[in-house]
């Protein structure tokens, strides 16, 4: 088996235009969020190289910005190697993402109208019904994208921006634990979707919160519940 070890179908194709070093790190970055490349997996370049159909400089160069990014450590006469986060690293990020998370439902109650709260309830669906379906990736994908429908509606530029900073990590951290936190993440949301609808920004705050908390804590005890 080779050493990248990737799913049958899980190689992204690498879009078009764009310099190719930045496609061959936007893809393996992906592997990597999406934990097709798991944890402390050996990342051998002629093998990425031949998954992606590129020359092995690209992947070298992207692998070398990983590293720079934290993604993926570089072990003398070793190789690279999928970075494996400590726990306080883990609950650092996540306990970051709470008070972005938090701040961000408050003005969402303040500043939403009919149509954000029909998108959140669209979103809101979809990832019930993914849950349902057991489809673990897409749960993962549509939590991101309700969380980012919620940094949206709170409107502040700022805000945004910090959480796209760590937007990816938390996906990161969130994969392993999607299935444990299942349809309950979900009521959640249902919840944090009526109190922004009511305009209560008090409730949204606490119900965001208590809710990222939620996640934080599941991750912290996914090996005990395994």
């Amino acid at each position: 088996m080779l050493s990248t070890g990737l799913p049958q179908g899980a190689v992204p194709k690498l879009e078009r235009p764009g310099p190719l070093r930045e496609r061959v790190y936007e893809a393996l970055l992906e592997l990597i969020t999406t934990r097709a490349l798991q944890p402390g997996q050996h990342l051998v370049e002629s093998e990425l190289a031949g998954h992606l159909g590129v020359s092995r400089q690209p992947v070298r160069e992207a692998l070398q910005r990983l590293n720079t990014e934290g993604w993926v450590d570089l072990r003398p006469a070793q190789g690279a190697f999928v970075h494996e986060p400590t726990e306080e690293e883990a609950d650092q990020l996540l306990t970051v993402r709470t008070l972005l998370e938090a701040e961000a439902a408050r003005l969402a109650a303040a500043n939403t109208g009919t149509a954000g709260i029909t998108a959140l309830e669209e979103l809101c669906a979809k990832g019930e019904q993914a849950v349902a379906d057991g489809e673990v990736d897409l749960v993962v994908a549509t939590n991101a994208a309700f969380h980012a429908k919620v940094m949206e509606l709170a409107g502040n530029v700022v805000l945004a921006e910090l959480a796209g900073q760590v937007d990816r990590r938390v996906r990161w951290y969130y994969t392993p634990v999607a299935r444990q936190r299942g349809k309950q993440s979900w009521i959640e949301h249902r919840r944090l979707i009526a109190a922004i609808a009511e305009r209560d920004e008090r409730g949204a705050t606490e119900i965001m919160r208590a809710h990222t908390e939620h996640t934080r804590e599941t991750y912290h005890r996914r090996e005990r519940d395994a």
